[in-house]
């Protein structure tokens, strides 16, 4: 469900800033550098979860200087809703994993579910090792199915969007990251 440019309009302006730009290019630089220093040797495959990881992905990549492979996969809980469902697997990695150390980013480490889920079957595939590197955790204040091994960002328990995560489809291509108002 698309929402009319004037209603994502609105949503912005009452929206409350929860990290600027800056925050959030200093949190990839600093991400940039962890993931080096742990994966320089590697020759890693970097999968982006999307559709939200890819501006994370697309800021991330050109700041590692080291070999690595990339593709992609697609999987949602969400839909078009905004509380989770069955996972569903829209898009599979074309690249095999068997063997190799993997990298899987995301925007977000929310509940955890859908994280858990991709690494337990990147395991299965015969991943030697998966790595887990999210832009934004959500504290939540109780343990979750997966612990991300490389954070930027860590959130309030809030809807939040901005930077590859979305309000009702809108606004992902925002350079920081906000919360809607009262929720």
């Amino acid at each position: 469900m698309t929402m009319a440019p004037s209603e994502a309009r609105q949503i912005l302006a009452e929206a409350d800033l929860i990290c600027t730009a800056d925050e959030v290019q200093v949190a990839i630089d600093r991400l940039a550098v962890d993931i080096g220093r742990a994966l320089a040797d590697d020759n890693p495959l970097l999968l982006t979860v999307m559709g939200g990881g890819v501006v994370f992905a697309g800021q991330l990549l050109p700041r590692l200087g080291f070999p690595l492979e990339c593709d992609y996969l697609h999987v949602t809980r969400y839909g078009a809703g905004t509380s989770g469902g069955a996972l569903t697997w829209v898009v599979e990695p074309r690249a095999s994993v068997r063997d190799k150390v993997v990298l899987v980013l995301d925007d977000i480490l929310d509940e955890g579910v859908t994280l858990a889920a991709i690494k337990a079957r990147l395991l299965d595939q015969g991943a030697a090792k998966c790595l887990v590197a999210v832009l934004t955790e959500k504290e939540l204040g109780r343990p979750k199915p997966v612990v991300p091994d490389f954070v930027g960002l860590r959130l309030p328990n809030r809807y939040v969007f901005g930077c590859g995560m979305d309000v009702k489809g809108a606004w992902r291509n925002l350079p920081a990251i906000y919360a809607v108002k009262g929720l």
